[in-house]
């Protein structure tokens, strides 16, 4: 059984890579960020009482399976209600900084020039791009894989699908975005 200190631990472990899941799937900041809560309610609520070693996989598929649920609700909102105000202007707010993730020691990024600074945060702004252009279903393959670090067995799991499938997903996905980053002069 997880105590309440590890189940806190784990939660405060995944919290910024769940957001930027949820970020890149939902593309909005808010929901994502109120998707991420609600995941984080219901495994607290529903399997606080679960060993430790089981909390990663659980909290994968609630929080896969509260996305699936938030873009239900957005459907049916949209079918009822049309609401244009949600057709109009784009979020452009980037208040969430992927970089922060790939943080350096301390002695390389304080030697790292100006230029080479601002060639990597451009790589990683069209790396992220490119993600969010992938299929719903290979963007969440690829993130499970190489953001989640999850093997194969898990992300099916999370998933909800075969290890074919995730295996079919991820080589696509990878191969899509070869492909979209050599396009734009990027070498992998």
């Amino acid at each position: 059984m997880a105590s309440e200190k590890e189940l806190s631990d784990f939660l405060a472990s995944v919290e910024k890579r769940a957001f930027k899941r949820s970020l890149y799937h939902v593309r909005d900041d808010e929901a994502a960020l109120d998707i991420v809560q609600e995941s984080m309610m219901k495994l607290a609520e529903n399997y606080g009482d679960k060993p430790a070693n089981e909390l990663p996989m659980l909290f994968q598929r609630i929080l896969a399976n509260t996305t699936l649920d938030w873009f239900r609700r957005k459907k049916t909102r949209q079918a009822l209600f049309s609401n244009f105000n949600d057709f109009g202007g784009s979020n452009e707010d980037e208040s969430f900084d992927l970089l922060e993730f790939l943080e350096t020691n301390n002695t390389s990024s304080a030697t790292e020039s100006a230029q080479d600074g601002f060639a990597r945060t451009q790589t990683v702004r069209e790396i992220e791009s490119e993600i969010q252009k992938l299929p719903g279903r290979q963007r969440e393959a690829f993130l499970l894989r190489y953001w989640e670090e999850l093997d194969v067995a898990e992300t099916a799991a999370a998933m909800g699908c075969s290890e074919g499938s995730v295996k079919t997903h991820c080589s696509r996905a990878i191969q899509a975005l070869y492909k979209a980053l050599i396009a734009k002069g990027i070498q992998p």
